[in-house]
């Protein structure tokens, strides 16, 4: 698992359009980069619902929002246009990053235990250390939480 201080792990995944994007590309910026399991679930919808209310905060304090899920770019992008999502959601089908960050994991649901994305985020600092890793996060206050804690 990730910790305060390690260098974040470098990734390029392709965004709901196609295009490549690289965590290098925000050098300078403070990056949310948030898991999650599934487009249009009902989780998962919450979360990337309250990431879009606090984009402009976020922005206010040199901060962008990256989501990352296994899904395809077609799905990220149906997903992204049904709820107005301004920020990118990157597609990882072959777990390169989700492995990278330590967020898939053995999960047990109704006692069957199968793998899965942990739902976690991770603040990125200007030069690509975390600054703070968060793991099996809530849907409903990652946001808040993450804003609390840049405004503290």
């Amino acid at each position: 698992m990730l910790e305060t201080g390690m260098p974040a792990p470098a990734f390029t995944l392709p965004d709901k359009d196609g295009a490549p994007v690289s965590l290098s590309d925000f050098a300078g910026k403070k990056v949310v980069l948030y898991f999650y399991p599934r487009d249009n679930t009902p989780g998962c919808t919450r979360q990337a619902c309250a990431f879009a209310q606090a984009c402009e905060d976020l922005k206010a304090l040199n901060t962008v929002v990256i989501g990352v899920s296994r899904d395809s770019a077609a799905s990220h992008q149906k997903f992204a246009e049904k709820y107005s999502l301004p920020f990118p959601l990157l597609s990882d089908p072959e777990l390169s990053a989700i492995r990278a960050y330590g967020v898939w994991q053995e999960k047990k649901l109704y006692g069957k235990v199968s793998m899965g994305i942990v739902r976690s985020a991770f603040l990125i600092d200007e030069n690509g250390i975390i600054e703070k890793a968060m793991y099996k996060v809530k849907p409903d206050t990652n946001a808040a939480e993450i804003l609390a804690y840049l405004n503290k």
